[in-house]
């Protein structure tokens, strides 16, 4: 069984939700990066500097990135803050700070690092969460124990009105793998044994489990019944294994506005219905349902996402 990765210690007690993120899941970069991956620096450079005036189109994240914006208009003080982190040089990177103003963003904080990974900036920043395009640089961000994801690029909407609703994936996600590497090894019937037995036993907080503790916070910080979030727990597993799940979140004090225990059905037509801004799973299969309805991330963490196949694994199906 794997280790749980410690949480990022630097922002806890902050009573403020920090977004770290990139500038491609900011931002449209496809044409210079193309232009950076066949014809090098020196023509990406050039490029992003006589375009520098011409506003980048939003990414993958930038409609969530507004709406978390948002919410410091509606609580009228600045608990959201968004950090931009790129490869980019400061020089070429004068397009992305022209294209937040252009959109009106309120994002001031940002580091360039030239060619070289940002991830390092991800805790010295004190850093909730942060969203890449780069699965390199979320892997590093999950070994500092901050809750990451690659966003993939979605046919999806996101919500219609101002709400911001999240949606998480439970195994490997908000919780630890633990119950995961039983299904994996030893099949859906000693997963089911060992959850049943473990009804009582909380489980082991996951990557996601921070987040979502700071988000609960920012909820409490609006009038009770007028937070514009939401939160939703979206799992393949079903009953009895629900029990677990609800009596862990029970034990961390934290709650789920809405919980949806699928056994098994496919995950993408349940995120539409619920109109998930973003949606987080460490299953690259999930992602791929969900990420046709909805903004998704994907969360490369836990047994899932490791690269040798578990003896006695077999052909069993997709995550729990």
């Amino acid at each position: 069984m794997s280790e749980t990765k410690p949480t990022n210690q630097a922002h806890q007690g902050s009573s403020k939700l920090v977004i770290a993120i990139s500038s491609r899941a900011l931002f449209d970069l496809t044409e210079s990066h193309q232009i950076y991956m066949e014809q090098g620096l020196d023509a990406y450079q050039k490029y992003q500097i006589a375009h520098e005036n011409e506003p980048l189109q939003p990414g993958g994240a930038f409609n969530l990135v507004k709406k978390l914006l948002h919410l410091n208009v509606l609580l009228g003080s600045p608990r959201v803050e968004v950090i931009l982190l790129s490869r980019n040089s400061a020089d070429t990177g004068l397009r992305v700070f022209n294209s937040i103003e252009h959109y009106k963003l309120g994002i001031t904080r940002a580091a360039f690092s030239g060619g070289s990974s940002p991830y390092r900036y991800i805790s010295a920043f004190n850093s909730h969460l942060f969203l890449s395009l780069d699965g390199s640089d979320v892997r590093q961000a999950l070994e500092q124990g901050v809750a990451a994801a690659t966003i993939l690029p979605s046919a999806g909407n996101t919500g219609r009105d101002d709400a911001l609703r999240f949606a998480f994936d439970g195994d490997a996600v908000l919780f630890s793998d633990e119950s995961e590497r039983i299904y994996k090894t030893q099949g859906l019937e000693a997963f089911a044994l060992n959850e049943k037995r473990s009804a009582n036993q909380p489980l082991s907080g996951g990557p996601f489990k921070p987040f979502l503790a700071a988000l609960q916070q920012l909820q409490l910080a609006f009038a009770p019944g007028e937070s514009p979030i939401r939160t939703c727990l979206v799992t393949a597993r079903s009953a009895p294994a629900h029990e677990r799940v609800v009596r862990t979140l029970r034990a961390w004090n934290i709650r789920i506005d809405e919980s949806l225990f699928l056994g098994g059905m496919e995950k993408g037509v349940f995120l539409k219905a619920y109109e998930a801004d973003v949606f987080f799973d460490d299953q690259q299969g999930h992602c791929d349902s969900a990420r046709q309805h909805v903004a998704t991330g994907h969360v490369p963490h836990g047994v899932a996402n490791e690269p040798a196949v578990l003896p006695g694994s077999g052909n069993l199906p997709s995550s729990i």
